[in-house]
């Protein structure tokens, strides 16, 4: 398996942070380029949820941390780096000149990873005139230090070669790499989200529930049913002893009706901000950000920490690879000690 000896992370802000928190705790040194005077700030507080998390979820100890270093270009932040996490806000110009960039100052063979949520990787490559072919998507999920799932997309001028190595690489630090077999916009895991997060647009504005009620339907019922296996899996086991095809042909009728407004998209103005804004600030508003943080964190601890004693001990989905990770923490710990 590659493995990651130096990582440089351009942006520090949410998804940055993040990849710094995974990256340094499993004891890999990060070189930090991020123009934000408060960068330090955010990523240390980001830090401090982070290793909260890790020591409940690996109360046996965890490897000595890597060196965070906070660095004036992109030119010093790469130098040496066997992997380069972009972060930074999804703008394609601004994209283009920092791949461009690094293109320019990194190792030829390190793996350049964006973090980008929807632009495709051949829409980035052309600012890499020297080695295109080592860019990917890169696209975690937030906290990227707890949520394993990576997905990589490769563009036109990316190698087979690279997109496996980047697998590997990703791996090697606790992280489900899934490749994605079609280049597309917004990947799969966001074209989902986008589907879910417009029809909530719609029952909150349509008056048919509040935002603190919604939350409650997902996470009282269907969203307890993905986190530990997914939607066709939960769908073939609704249908029964005849499985998917008796569910496809029992419910397969319903996508006809007209049960959804995902097709049509609200007007985006200030009453729908307004009203989202203030139903959000009456749910949560007693909580800080970090306070929701760190609320979270605990909590995606415990599940998959749940989930590692299934199987007789062997953990299912999100929990055998916590277990595997786990092990791979602690294993570290008796190395170094």
């Amino acid at each position: 398996m590659n493995e990651i000896t130096k990582a440089a992370c351009i942006g520090g802000g949410v998804i940055g942070a993040g990849w710094v928190a995974r990256l340094v705790l499993n004891g890999i040194d990060v070189a930090i380029y991020d123009p934000d005077p408060e960068a330090d700030r955010k990523v240390n507080e980001v830090m401090a949820n982070a290793r909260h998390a890790y020591r409940q979820m690996s109360p046996d100890g965890l490897p000595s941390e890597g060196r965070i270093t906070y660095v004036g270009s992109i030119a010093e932040a790469v130098a040496d780096a066997d992997l380069i996490q972009e972060s930074v806000p999804e703008r394609l110009d601004l994209k283009h000149k920092v791949l461009a960039a690094i293109d320019a100052h990194a190792r030829a063979d390190a793996i350049v990873g964006s973090s980008t949520s929807g632009i495709k990787p051949t829409d980035m490559q052309p600012s890499m005139s020297a080695h295109p072919e080592r860019l990917v998507v890169a696209h975690p999920f937030n906290p990227v230090y707890l949520l394993p799932l990576v997905e990589i997309v490769g563009g036109e001028k990316t190698t087979p070669e690279c997109v496996d190595k980047a697998k590997s690489l990703y791996a090697s630090i606790g992280m489900k790499p899934v490749a994605i077999r079609k280049e597309i916009e917004a990947f799969v895991g966001d074209r989902l989200l986008e589907a879910m997060w417009r029809e909530a647009l719609w029952l909150i504005k349509d008056g048919i529930c509040t935002v603190e009620e919604l939350d409650d339907i997902m996470r009282y019922s269907f969203g307890l049913r993905w986190a530990q296996m997914g939607m066709f899996q939960v769908y073939r086991i609704a249908g029964g002893e005849a499985g998917m095809r008796h569910f496809m042909a029992q419910f397969g009728p319903c996508l006809s009706w007209p049960w959804t407004k995902l097709m049509d998209v609200p007007e985006f103005n200030d009453e729908l901000v307004d009203l989202i804004a203030t139903q959000s600030d009456e749910q949560s508003g007693k909580h800080s950000i970090r306070e929701l943080e760190r609320i979270r964190d605990d909590n995606l601890v415990a599940i998959m920490g749940a989930l590692g004693k299934q199987n007789g001990g062997q953990g299912w989905g999100a929990g055998e690879l916590q277990n595997d990770y786990v092990r791979r923490l602690a294993g570290s710990v008796k190395e170094n000690g």
